[in-house]
């Protein structure tokens, strides 16, 4: 028992786009779509002191197998909560109460992945 898989057409101009991701390319970009996530976010924080809406920062992480882009927010209460993810989530008080969370991160980022994944289908269509 087995599996097969059947292809028509050509791979060229992905095989292409690979090899010039490979050398750079189309990654060379993730620098710009990490400090528009950051200005997205930043913008989009709710604001009570400002504090949480300007400790937004990215990183890119490049490895042999992926390049990752990772956005953070630094400010933590107390050392270990990050009220960025507090706001998103909701939390507890200190007295025993709930606040609801509000998700002004998914919505806020989204925008920015489908304009990677569109200039990487742009990039893929012209190589």
């Amino acid at each position: 028992m087995g599996v097969t898989f059947r292809q028509r057409g050509s791979f060229k101009k992905t095989e292409r786009f690979l090899k010039k991701a490979e050398k750079g390319g189309f990654f060379d970009h993730l620098e710009e779509y990490g400090k528009l996530g950051v200005e997205a976010l930043s913008y989009a924080t709710p604001v009570d002191s400002g504090l949480t809406a300007s400790s937004w920062s990215y990183e890119i992480r490049k490895t042999d197998e992926e390049y990752a882009i990772y956005w953070t927010n630094g400010n933590l209460q107390d050392g270990w909560f990050n009220v960025a993810i507090g706001i998103q989530y909701g939390h507890g008080t200190g007295n025993g109460g709930w606040i609801a969370g509000k998700d002004y991160i998914n919505p806020t980022i989204q925008p920015v992945f489908d304009e990677m994944a569109e200039a990487a289908w742009r990039a893929v269509r012209n190589a």
